[in-house]
Formats: C-alpha cells, structure tokens, sequence
C-alpha cells in the first residue's frame, strides 16, 4: 500500500505557499502602510490641532477675579466695600463620601449645622465640578491646621476669597442692594447681555439696588493666567498673564447721617421718606423701613433669617419708595389746584360756600369734608391751607377726570421717574379706558369726584409723590432722580460726574404757581394742618399734609382711630420743599397706618429738612413745637365704590 509521502505534491504545496507569503506581506505592508499614513496626518498634516490640546493639556488659564467698585456717600463715608477671607470648599465630583469627608474635617475645623444647610442649598444649585463654600471666614490659626491635612482630604481645598460688606448693616440698605451666589437666571441674563465670559470665576452679582443697577461698572473686566501643571494638577509656574481690571467706584447722593436722622426719625414705624434736590434730581435721603441687614445675603441666607424676614408682617424686604403703592390723599390737592388754575376754572376771587359736603346734580349722595360743619367760605388758597374736600370735589367735577389726568401725568403721576434702580413700580392714575380695560365697566362722575382728593383707584409710590413734589418746587422743570453722582476710574482716580437729566419742562403761569406755593406756606403756619411742622423754623416751609384710608368706611359712619386695629388705620402722608423762596430740598413722607399727616408724617420730614439746610442733629422737640396744641385731626373722605 503506498504511504502518503508518495501521493503529496509539492510543487503545490510550494506555489500555494508563496501566495499565502505573498498575501501575508501585503496585508502587512497595508497595516504598516495606514499606520504610516496616520502617523504622517497626526503628526504632520494635524500637528497644530494636537499640540494645541497638548499644551491645553499642560497649559491651564485661570481666571483673575477682579475687585468689585466701591460705593461712597457724598462724603465719602463707605457704603460698601471688599475684603479678602479664607474659605473652606469642597468639590462633590472629586470627593467618594460626602458626609464621612464633612465629618472629617470637623474634627480638624468647626462647622456649624448652618454650614452644613447653607452648603447644602449651594450644593443643590450648582454642578458637581463647582466647588461649594463648606465654610466661610477660616481664622489663621484654622486655615494652617487644615493645611497640614490637606492630603486627607481629595477634592477639598482652602481658598482666599474677596467678600463683600456693608459697614453700615440696615442703613439704606434698600438703595445700596446686595450682592448674592450668581444663579440660573444671572446666568441667562448675562449670556443674552453678552458679558457671561467676564464672569468666568466670579461667583457673586449685585441683586437689587445700586448693586444690581450699575454691575457692570463694579465689577470690573475679569483678567487670566496662563498656569503650567503637572501630571497631579498642581500648578509649576505661570506662563503668563493678564491683569484684571477693578470695578469703577460710585460716589452717591446720599448723606449717610442724614439717611440715619430719616431712619431712626420712623422709630420703629413702617414707611418711606425720599428727599430729592429739584435743582439736580439728586436723591438726598432715600429711607424704606423697616431694614434689613444686607450682610445676611453675601454669603448666602439661612432658613431661619430668610422666614423671618419673608414671613414678617412689617415687609422689610420691600423697597417702599419704589414698589410701595398708596393713595396719595390730600397731598395730590395742591397738584389739582394748579390744573384748575391753568385751566381757568378757578381763578381768584372764586369762592365756594362750604357745608361740610358735596353733591353731584340731582343726586342725594353726599361726598362729606373731613369737617362735618364745613369750612364757610373757601377760596383756593384757604382750600390748600385747611385741606377743604369739597372745594376739590367740585373743581375735579367740574375739570373733567381726561382733562386732569393728562394735566397730572406732566408731574409724574402714573409713570416711572428713571431713577437708577431697578424695578419701579409706575403707580396708577386712572382714566376711564383704563378702566375699561381692566375692569370692564363705565367710568362714573363720582369717581372723578374722589380722584380730585387724591382717592379713589389712584395710586403713587413715595418716590413719584417726592419727584411731583420737587417738579413743582423747580417751577415746572423735572428733572431725573439719581443716586450716583459719579463714578471714580479705580486705577486713574478720575471721576466722570453724572450729569443732571430734564425729563420734563411743564409750562405753567408764576401767578398760579405763587399761589399754591403761598397756600402751601400756610398749611405750616397758625390755621395751617402742618402748624406743628413749621413751628420755630428759621426757614419757611411749603407742605402739604395727607391721609390715606385702608379700609373703608360707611355714608353715615365716622372713622374712630381708637376703635380701629393700628395695622387698619389711615396711612400718614406729608410733603415739603424749603426754602419755599429758594427751594433746596424737597420731601415726601408715608407712615403706613400713621393716622395723621401734620402730626406724625411732618415731623419726620422736619428732622430730615433741619439737618440739610441748618446742619442741625435730632434733639428734644422744639420749645415753641411743644407748646403749641396739635392740629385738629383731618379725616378725608374716601370712596365707598373702591376700598
């Protein structure tokens, strides 16, 4: 039998052989041949892609905060300013127990269970990869025993941070804002306003008040280093860098003793004053009380500050010149007097005959007078120095709601000032379209009648009832309110002033305007509502006081202070400008609940108006004040249609 050696073929065997070489080699030289062609497009067609993200690799670029503005008063007394503290952070992504980490690290640095709820809530508003404050103000002493352990703790590190501080806790804590931990909403605002890149590394923006309003000037252009690290991530040296840029500093308007005189003068009452210059539209004094400490929000609010103050019944979050809304009451009357003055319908000697109420043709509604015996005559001037209701229920009647309306809104009324904050509310002066609107429903010739005391559906903030005031005051020119009188190049020391603004320039007759200003002298003077406000002043005052129900009263009922609950009672309004020949300062004061504009509105304004004319601090009430009896108590008609 033949072996199988006899039947293999191997010149086949060797012919398929050197294919199989043959294909091997190919394949092999294909391999070598793509892994050529790579090598040759990475390193040579792509090598400026790659060797950026190299050194992208070894090259970081850190962000420079820069320092935030500061903000002075017209003195130069610091509102706020910044300081550098050593903070505790801690970066979730980078740590594998969270809570075992913290209980670590407390045995090294106290940490209080308000750390813990603040870093908590930080936490759970920011990505894993952002490190979160843990603690806040580390001692020296604190900062160097974490230092010693910092190899225990990955993903933990102390950092020396620029905080923000209000020198003067509450005081004008309303004008001057805050700053507050930059959130989804500052995000978005800034990416849409173009400027998220300038806040690469910032953590904080001005939430409210002259903060918020001029962020752009304080914070500053934010620079950057080029840092080289090593395979750890730590840095070796800086490459290079670029210096950030300070924020500008802001000199204010406002006279800090003079906010703290306007304050301290509300003793613990509810309210608002603002004084403005009618000369320049500078806000003098800008008060909203109650305050609030506007350090709690730097670093972040508590729970328990934050519900007491969002839950207090005093609102003191809410910034009362600019978002509170009353009726303006008797203090619209010398506004009303000037547009039937202008519009001919009251020229002197014109005189009514008071009964104590009015009425409208062929209706037995009676509109009664804060005096239910009247006043006898009344001509337009004793109408203002007494407060007669029923002389302006017959002039608002007889001009028309359009006609006063559009006459009104020349000073302010039902529209925002401009002033450099944010969020002002407009008020409310209503029309029958408005009406309409809002309601669907006709506009009644009552309703004319009330608004012609200021009641009714109109509304006003403290700062347009002062901005009215100081229009008047600057025979007619308005000019716009500001805070911020310059703004101070950090790195020059050259400030750029803010120029005074003409919003307005009403055309009004000296006559008209000589009337109501004399009128309004009287209101401080024997006879006067304000008598007590003008007593022993070495200067002479125009004012005019004012009252505002909260709840309303019935056709036969009399409103009976005594009987009513404090939080129920008339609201106190008063204005004011002075010198009345030469007016430097004009006021408008709202106690909410205050009862009486002459007795507990006007003083406040009086303090205020005494420190800036005479330089005089707050003492003991005049002799000449003291003596004389207070001014019977005006309770103005209100409207039972609209409570």
């Amino acid at each position: 039998m033949p072996s199988y050696l006899e039947f293999r073929n191997h010149q086949r065997e060797q012919y398929d052989f050197r294919w199989r070489l043959l294909a091997a080699s190919i394949l092999v030289l294909c391999c070598f041949g793509i892994l050529a062609s790579r090598f040759y497009y990475l390193q040579v067609m792509r090598y400026e892609h790659y060797q950026t993200l190299a050194d992208n690799n070894r090259i970081s670029i850190v962000p420079t905060v820069p320092n935030r503005g500061l903000i002075f008063d017209r003195n130069g007394v610091v509102l706020a300013h910044n300081y550098f503290v050593y903070t505790l952070e801690i970066t979730p992504g980078k740590v594998d127990d969270l809570e075992q980490t913290i209980a670590d690290i407390s045995a090294l640095v106290p940490v209080s269970k308000l750390d813990r709820k603040r870093f908590n809530k930080l936490r759970a508003e920011n990505h894993n990869f952002i490190s979160v404050p843990l603690r806040s103000h580390l001692t020296e002493t604190e900062a160097a025993r974490f230092a010693v352990h910092r190899y225990r703790f990955p993903g933990v590190e102390i950092r020396a941070r620029l905080f923000r501080h209000y020198p003067q806790g509450t005081l004008g804590a309303h004008l001057i804002g805050y700053i507050g931990r930059i959130n989804d909403k500052d995000i978005k605002n800034l990416t849409e306003a173009g400027d998220l890149s300038n806040y690469k590394g910032s953590d904080h923006i001005g939430k409210g008040g002259i903060e918020q309003y001029y962020e752009r000037e304080l914070h500053g252009v934010t620079g950057s280093q080029q840092v080289e690290i090593d395979a750890d991530g730590h840095a070796v040296r800086v490459l290079s860098s670029v210096a950030p840029v300070a924020g500008e500093n802001l000199i204010l308007s406002i006279d800090s003793t003079m906010q703290k005189i306007g304050e301290e003068a509300f003793a613990g009452r509810r309210g608002a004053l603002v004084a403005i210059d009618p000369k320049t539209g500078e806000i003098l004094s800008y008060v909203s009380q109650p305050s609030f400490d506007p350090n709690l929000f730097v670093d972040g609010i508590d729970s328990e500050n934050w519900k007491a103050l969002n839950e207090s019944l005093d609102r003191p979050l809410v910034n009362r010149p600019l978002h509170g809304v009353y009726p303006p009451g008797s203090t619209l009357k010398p506004f009303v007097a000037l547009a039937g003055l202008e519009a001919g319908r009251r020229e002197p000697p014109f005189s009514i005959s008071d009964a104590g109420y009015f009425s409208l043709p062929g209706k037995t509604h009676r509109y009664r007078d804060w005096k239910p015996a009247g006043h006898g005559q009344v001509d337009m001037r004793r109408a203002i120095t007494v407060s007669c209701d029923t002389f302006f229920y017959g002039l608002a009647h007889e001009m028309g709601i359009d006609r006063l309306t559009d006459f009104l809104q020349h000073f302010g009324f039902g529209q925002k000032t401009g002033i450099d904050i944010q969020g002002e509310n407009g008020g409310l002066l209503p029309t029958p379209a408005w009406k309409w609107k809002r309601w669907k429903q006709p506009w009644y010739p009552g309703e004319t009648v009330i608004t012609g005391i200021g009641q009714g559906y109109t509304l006003v903030t403290p700062l347009q009832l002062a901005h009215a005031t100081a229009i008047f005051a600057n025979n007619g020119v308005a000019m716009r309110p500001h805070l911020v009188t310059s703004i101070q190049n950090n790195r020059t020391g050259i400030s750029r002033p803010v120029k005074p603004q003409v919003m307005d320039q009403i055309a009004l007759a000296p006559k008209h305007i000589d009337l109501v200003r004399e009128a309004m002298v009287d209101v401080t003077r024997p006879g006067g509502t304000a008598v007590i406000v003008g007593a022993g002043s070495p200067y002479s005052i125009a004012a005019k006081t004012g009252t505002a129900q909260v709840i309303g009263i019935k056709q036969n009922e009399k409103y009976d202070e005594k009987n009513i609950a404090e939080r129920h009672r008339d609201h106190a309004l008063f204005i004011a400008y002075a010198p009345a020949e030469d007016p430097k300062i004009a006021v408008a004061v709202i106690v909410e609940n205050g009862s009486h504009g002459g007795s507990t509105a006007g003083p406040i304004a009086r303090k205020v108006m005494d420190y800036y004319l005479l330089g005089k601090l707050p003492d003991a009430q005049p002799a000449a004040a003291a003596a004389l009896p207070a001014p019977e108590p005006i309770e103005e008609e209100h409207s039972e249609a609209h409570d």
